[in-house]
């Protein structure tokens, strides 16, 4: 029943910057954590950031650490990468990640998944 879905690629310039979305639909949705990955053409997914719903802490990749800032707004149940300096290597579709767990809070082994959002750095 839960969707994430994000929003905020498009293209830009090298040096650039985005603020990437994830809206969670539902209303009463509170995971542990929420993240983002990343998938460039004929690679992995990679993990590139994540935040601790209540704590709020955070945790960042090495290729983006001191470019991107992740953040939360509790009211909205949406999750945000702002990102800053911008390089080509950036390009990649990214996605929304949250753990799937059960009523007491236990990880149940599974994730959800955004549909992906588009980020081009290209000059």
């Amino acid at each position: 029943q839960v969707q994430l879905v994000e929003s905020g690629g498009g293209l830009v310039q090298p040096g650039g910057s985005l603020r990437l979305s994830c809206l969670a639909s539902e209303r009463t949705f509170r995971p542990y954590a929420m993240g983002w990955f990343r998938q460039a053409p004929g690679k992995e997914r990679e993990f590139v950031a994540r935040i601790t719903w209540s704590g709020g802490t955070t945790t960042y990749a090495d290729s983006v650490k001191g470019r991107s800032t992740i953040s939360r707004d509790n009211a909205k149940n949406t999750v945000y990468l702002q990102m800053n300096s911008l390089k080509p290597e950036d390009t990649a579709v990214y996605y929304c990640n949250a753990p799937e767990t059960t009523a007491q809070g236990y990880y149940t082994g599974r994730d959800y998944w955004g549909k992906g959002t588009l980020v081009t750095v290209s000059s």
